[in-house]
């Protein structure tokens, strides 16, 4: 089976893998988040510098562990990269990175998807091919992260039908903006989850439940995170600290609600009972609960990813979709004109 070395540059984590079909051999992380917490957000010129900085380091040090396992450049048959969606002159410092090491130890170049690397992130294994999980599809597919919220028909291997999307933020970014709204700082996700675990997720404040009464398949959380503002401005500095998790809790109980309410709808509308979910939101504990509880009420299946740092931004996952290219010869053939795209759809192909 043949090894592929894969990187992520798509925001604020510098990440490089390598793989061996769904086993991750070594996998090798730069975060910037402390780089990025002093601005409250991730700061594009920052994250462009810290990979350039950092990039070399994370792919030597993958390589090094990747020979611990007896896989050197001469077991590597590709060079995998993540071309989009992400941030764009973060996306441009991993691809030249992967043209270059392509060229330099002449393998072939393979331009992946973010977006169904989270999707894959599911049936990451670790070097010993833990856990061991077969695909049943078809399933559906969501993808929760600050970047984005999606539902899709997971109908087979590298095939998708996009049935539903954020009109306007992500639930990660949401989350990231109410906590910033209660001074909670960045990255707010994990605040905020703390801060409702505590009290019981409790669910006092009964905030908007978004596109509750629309019958498609998209989100909104634009509303939401209006009224928790809104909200939060008849304070009082004191009041707010003093209800600080209460505030936490509503909101990401309002959000969550939403979410399932689109996949309950989902279920019915297509049929199924078995959902896979990654990206970042998907390590929040709250949100797995629910889930799980829809899963059994349909007598259905959730799937989350095996380990938590397959939920963020990792090139584990990149190089488990790269493998399913490999095996069809979907390999970059002109390298002059592969480039970032930002914005792309998960059914963007770039061979």
């Amino acid at each position: 089976m043949q090894a592929i070395l894969s990187i992520d540059t798509s925001c604020d984590e510098t990440s490089v893998a390598v793989t061996k079909g769904r086993k991750v051999i070594s996998h090798i992380e730069y975060s910037q988040i402390l780089l990025h917490k002093k601005w409250g957000g991730v700061v594009p010129s920052l994250a462009r510098w810290a990979h350039k900085e950092k990039i070399g380091m994370v792919i030597e040090e993958s390589l090094r562990r990747a020979a611990r396992y007896g896989v050197g450049w001469d077991d590597i048959s590709a060079v995998a990269v993540t071309c989009g969606p992400g941030l764009a002159i973060a996306l441009e410092v991993g691809i030249e990175w992967a043209k270059k090491l392509a060229r330099e130890k002449r393998k072939k170049l393979i331009a992946v998807n973010h977006l169904e690397g989270h999707l894959y992130s599911v049936f990451a294994q670790n070097s010993q091919g833990k856990p061991e999980r077969e695909s049943k599809f078809p399933y559906l597919g969501l993808i929760v992260s600050g970047g984005h919220t999606e539902l899709v028909i997971f109908k087979k291997d590298l095939e998708y039908e996009i049935i539903g999307s954020t009109l306007d933020d992500a639930v990660g970014e949401a989350l990231d903006k109410a906590a910033k709204m209660l001074g909670l700082g960045y990255p707010g996700g994990p605040v905020i989850e703390r801060l409702a675990k505590e009290i019981n997720n409790l669910d006092l404040y009964k905030f908007p439940r978004p596109m509750w009464k629309n019958q498609s398949l998209n989100f909104s959380f634009s509303g939401l995170k209006t009224s928790f503002l809104y909200f939060l401005r008849n304070l009082s500095e004191k009041e707010k600290m003093n209800k600080i998790n209460y505030l936490a809790s509503s909101f990401q109980e309002a959000a969550f609600d939403s979410i399932l309410k689109k996949v309950k709808q989902a279920f019915k509308i297509y049929s199924l009972n078995r959902i896979v979910v990654g990206g970042g939101v998907s390590a929040n504990m709250r949100l797995r609960l629910k889930l799980r509880k829809l899963a059994r009420e349909i007598s259905g299946e959730v799937i989350f990813p095996p380990y938590k740092y397959l939920c963020q931004d990792n090139a584990a996952m990149i190089g488990v979709v790269a493998d399913l290219y490999y095996r069809r010869r979907w390999f970059v053939k002109d390298f002059s004109i592969l480039e970032r795209v930002p914005r792309a759809k998960i059914d963007k192909r770039y061979y």
